[in-house]
């Protein structure tokens, strides 16, 4: 069983920026972020492999960078100019070698001036 824990959410105003961390128990390959803003549904936004081989959302591209320290199972998503649509709570995800996919507790951000 792989368990996520996530953290580093917060408000943070428009143009600002955040990292958001999730650290994961157990064996894992690709990990990667999903987000969720009010009323609308979930939304891919990056995703890294075990290799370090990164894509992203099209929304998002540019302005985030996800990472990884695969000594420490974490998977780090760098939000650079921020602005209000990136208001969501954000999931992390991990899949395992058999294909399962795992899910963080999310966690809040809020771009606000």
């Amino acid at each position: 069983q792989v368990q996520l824990v996530e953290s580093g959410g917060g408000l943070v105003q428009p143009g600002g920026s955040l990292r958001v961390s999730c650290a994961a128990s157990g064996s894992i390959n690709s990990m990667g972020w999903y987000r969720q803003a009010p009323g609308r549904e979930r939304e891919w936004v990056a995703q890294i492999t075990t290799d370090g081989s990164t894509s992203y959302a099209d929304s998002v591209k540019g302005r985030f960078t996800v990472s990884r320290d695969n000594a420490k199972n974490t998977v780090y998503l760098q939000m650079n100019s921020l602005n209000p649509e990136d208001t969501a709570v954000y999931y992390c995800y991990a899949d395992n070698r058999w294909g399962m996919r795992y899910w963080g507790q999310g966690t809040q951000v809020n771009v606000s001036s």
